[in-house]
């Protein structure tokens, strides 16, 4: 009997080494087909000039706080289309503290480009790509920018679809329909908690057309990725990791290394049970809407800025004085609404 219990735990313990070593090879594998000039890039034509010192990315030891842009581009899947980031958003986390923070970058902020003089920040990306995004982020913010992450529409939706949808509250009815997009990208939502595939969860974090606009896009786009960052860190979702990373492969665009891939799932999943402070980034005291050269933006004190920011990370040293993911700095306060965004033209 003793001879019987033995053989079946060796055989166990085979069998669990035998598939942990299978999932770390199609894990190593799917993460190895992510990264730059994997496929058809839409910045392929840009000229980036990297050769400049400037333009050079900090490298990430793995025991200072890590700072990764991420990039949603509004090119919709389309061929040789430049886009613009439609989102730009930096997700912070400190590997000591293992607290995290996800700050939203309003679109319209009026900032200098390096090389390009000032615009709106999200033409950085089609001036440079995401290396000169990540430059003009990390001038505003006053932080490195180790790393980026960018997809499209399409690959939004394939993300969400690949970890099998999102269960959120929508705050209220949601319908807009514009021609140029045709009927792929209207938006219809009924208020109330909802099951959100990719297609219905691309709806939600687009919705700006109301008295909000971008202030509340930005705060749904932060509530819906710390949705779907908890639903990734579930046992589930990371048994299926291989299979999700396979689906959204051809969308997605990162700088990131296999290596570095896996020393950040790892920092990740240590930081899984702390609250993800998320913020608006300028906050709404450090904005000031403007009309320059026929266009609608929003001029901010890139010093204050910084200041805010570094603050922001200071505070999180000290769990009590944390900020509440509830009621974040850049949300207005109970009872009172922002201004509205100005419109785009």
């Amino acid at each position: 009997m003793r001879k019987i219990a033995i053989r079946f735990t060796v055989f166990l313990l085979s069998f669990l080494a035998t598939s942990a070593a299978i999932y770390a090879f199609q894990l190593y594998q799917s993460l190895s087909r992510l990264g730059e000039g994997q496929g058809g890039s839409p910045f392929s034509g840009i000229s980036i000039l990297d050769n400049n010192p400037e333009n050079q990315i900090p490298k990430w030891e793995g025991r200072e706080r890590v700072n990764i842009l991420l990039l949603g581009g509004d090119s919709r899947g389309k061929e040789h289309e430049i886009p613009r980031s439609d989102t730009m958003l930096v997700a912070s986390i400190d590997p000591v503290t293992k607290r995290a923070h996800l700050m939203s970058i309003l679109r319209d902020t009026y900032v200098d480009i390096p090389g390009r003089g000032r615009d709106r920040i999200n033409a950085a990306v089609s001036y440079g790509g995401p290396r000169l995004a990540m430059r003009t982020v990390s001038q505003l913010l006053g932080i490195p920018i180790q790393y980026y992450v960018y997809t499209d529409f399409e690959g939004f939706v394939a993300v969400v679809d690949a970890v099998g949808g999102i269960d959120i509250e929508v705050e209220k009815d949601m319908k807009y329909y514009d021609r140029a997009d045709g009927p792929e990208y209207a938006i219809d939502l009924k208020k109330g908690w909802q099951h959100l595939d990719g297609r219905k969860a691309l709806q939600y974090v687009r919705f700006r057309h109301d008295a909000l606009s971008d202030y509340a896009r930005t705060e749904r786009q932060r509530k819906f990725l710390i949705a779907l960052a908890r639903k990734m860190q579930s046992t589930t979702s990371l048994l299926k990791l291989p299979s999700i990373i396979d689906k959204v492969e051809p969308y997605v665009e990162t700088n990131m290394t296999v290596s570095d891939m896996v020393k950040l799932g790892a920092l990740a999943l240590e930081a899984k049970n702390a609250d993800i402070v998320g913020v608006q980034i300028p906050p709404n005291e450090l904005l000031e809407p403007r009309e320059i050269g026929g266009a609608s933006v929003l001029v901010t004190d890139p010093r204050r800025v910084r200041e805010y920011v570094k603050d922001l990370f200071e505070s999180a040293v000290q769990p009590s004085s944390s900020p509440s993911p509830s009621r974040s700095p850049g949300r207005s306060p109970a009872g009172r609404s922002p201004s509205p965004s100005p419109a785009r033209r």
